[in-house]
C-alpha cells in the first residue's frame, strides 16, 4: 500500500495536469494567434503546438508512474528540476489574460504541492523501500 503522502501527491500532480489540460483547450485558439509569426516562421502549424503539448504530457505521466507507482528516486528528482525549470516561467505567465493566467498558476501551485508531499517522512521511507505495508489491508 502506498503511503498517504504519495496517495496525495497523485490527486495533487494528476490535478495539475487536468488544470493544465483544460487550460490548453479552452486557450489554444488564443495560443496560437500568439505564435502564429513564430510557427509559421519555422513552417509550422497549430499541429506543432499539439504534438508538443501531448509529449509534455506523455513526459508528465511517465513520471508521475515512476514516482507514485514505482517508488524511482530518479523519476522524483527528474520531476523536482523540471517544475523548478518550469517555475522560470512564472514572469511570463502573470502577463496573459487572467483566467489563463489563474488557471496556469493553479496549475503551478498543485505540482508545487504535490512536490511538497515527495518528501515528507512516510514518503521517504517508502522511497526507500522501508516503509510497513498497512495492516488494514489484510482485514
Amino acid at each position: 500500500m502506498r503511503p498517504a503522502s504519495i496517495q496525495m501527491f497523485d490527486k495533487l500532480y494528476l490535478g495539475s495536469l487536468v488544470v493544465g489540460l483544460i487550460n490548453f483547450v479552452l486557450f489554444f485558439d488564443d495560443m496560437v494567434a500568439m505564435t502564429q509569426g513564430d510557427l509559421a516562421e519555422i513552417g509550422m502549424g497549430s499541429g506543432f503546438m499539439i504534438g508538443v503539448f501531448a509529449f509534455g504530457i506523455t513526459i508528465s505521466l511517465l513520471l508521475w508512474y515512476f514516482i507514485s507507482r514505482r517508488a524511482s528516486k530518479v523519476a522524483k528528482w527528474i520531476l523536482v528540476v523540471l517544475t523548478i525549470w518550469g517555475l522560470i516561467g512564472i514572469p511570463a505567465t502573470l502577463a496573459l489574460p487572467t483566467v489563463q493566467m489563474l488557471m496556469s498558476l493553479l496549475a503551478t501551485a498543485l505540482s508545487l504541492g504535490s512536490i511538497y508531499f515527495l518528501f515528507t517522512p512516510d514518503a521517504k521511507a517508502w522511497f526507500d523501500g522501508s516503509s510497513a505495508a498497512d495492516p488494514s489491508v489484510f482485514e
